[in-house]
């Protein structure tokens, strides 16, 4: 009789730390699904702030709505600083203006096919598809970089390096048309 009392505590202890264990993982999972449904579709664009392949420019553009992409890292410091910004943005002007988040480190291969010299960078489009250009006196303020190709001369993209304030994002917002 003893030696059956001895092997229940042998056998329920490892059975509880299993069903714990997997409790955990399953809630585990269920938050990061329902963290990851951030998906926001207005007549039929997808205005979710993050992305995870090459952006597909031209398909935003068919929408005529400004777009500022940030490439950036889940683990870069000031990356982290400009979250709460880009989250705030994104929600507030879906519809309005695409703002999207590219997570460099995690997906390299969606920022091939733009200047990105170091994190995060900030590519920005007015509604008709054509690199912004600021005002003087907004340039005066923030940084920004013009690239143009090599053999046409043509501007190509804007892009400002480094973080950005909610302040700076929304003067560039409204200097693209964005109220």
């Amino acid at each position: 009789m003893e030696n059956k009392k001895s092997l229940l505590p042998k056998i329920f202890i490892p059975v509880a730390i299993v069903i714990v264990i997997g409790t955990m993982w399953i809630i585990k999972i269920q938050i990061n699904k329902s963290e990851s449904q951030d998906t926001i579709i207005i007549d039929g664009a997808d205005f979710s702030l993050n992305v995870s392949t090459a952006v597909d420019y031209d398909a935003l553009f068919e929408y005529k709505v400004p777009v500022i992409v940030d490439y950036g890292s889940d683990s870069c410091i000031p990356c982290q600083q400009m979250a709460p910004v880009l989250e705030t943005l994104n929600k507030e002007m879906a519809g309005k203006a695409f703002i999207k988040f590219v997570d460099v480190w995690k997906y390299a291969d969606a920022a091939n096919d733009v200047p990105i010299q170091v994190i995060p960078t900030q590519i920005l489009f007015n509604a008709d598809g054509t690199p912004f250009v600021p005002s003087d006196e907004l340039a005066m303020e923030i940084e920004f970089m013009m690239y143009s190709d090599r053999e046409t001369k043509e501007h190509i993209f804007t892009t400002h390096q480094g973080g950005i304030t909610e302040e700076q994002m929304r003067k560039i917002l409204k200097e693209m048309g964005v109220e």
